[in-house]
């Protein structure tokens, strides 16, 4: 079963960070859009639903296999690897960022404008950072 628990938690990880990777390009758009325009209401139902139907399922799947596969096959390693401590580090910072974007889809449907369109385009580098890090950690264990 482990290989099984594996493929499914990675292609939750896809899911989950496609939004993530997605989710601030519309924070974007809606950052440059007349308030109260068309556009932005497009905007909030996107964002919303991404959230709602992608985002936050696959957060929650990637998170539960991330568990099993964490407790239920690697137990021994859980103290012998300095590579899982770091991994983990990064892999509750992307959960922490998506609360980050959630508030801000939340703050957005309010009718507010939280940051700037520059400051979107910035922070949408975050995930691909940290998925590197956590990629690395994962399959090459550096440490």
């Amino acid at each position: 079963m482990y290989e099984w628990f594996k493929a499914l938690h990675l292609i939750a990880v896809i899911f989950w960070m496609a939004g993530l990777l997605y989710l601030p390009r519309l924070f974007v758009y809606h950052s440059a859009s007349k308030p109260g325009g068309e556009l932005e209401a497009k905007m909030i139902e996107a964002a919303e639903k991404l959230m709602r139907i992608i985002m936050n399922p696959a957060m929650m799947v990637s998170f539960i296999l991330g568990l099993i596969l964490l407790f239920g096959y690697n137990a021994p390693n859980l103290t012998s690897s300095f590579w899982l401590p770091i991994k983990l580090v990064f892999v509750f910072a992307l959960m922490g960022y998506h609360v980050f974007l959630s508030k801000q889809r939340k703050l957005f449907a309010d009718g507010q404008r939280p940051k700037s369109e520059k400051f979107f385009r910035r922070i949408n580098e975050i995930p691909a950072i940290f998925t590197i890090i956590i990629v690395i950690m994962a399959i090459v264990k550096p440490f």
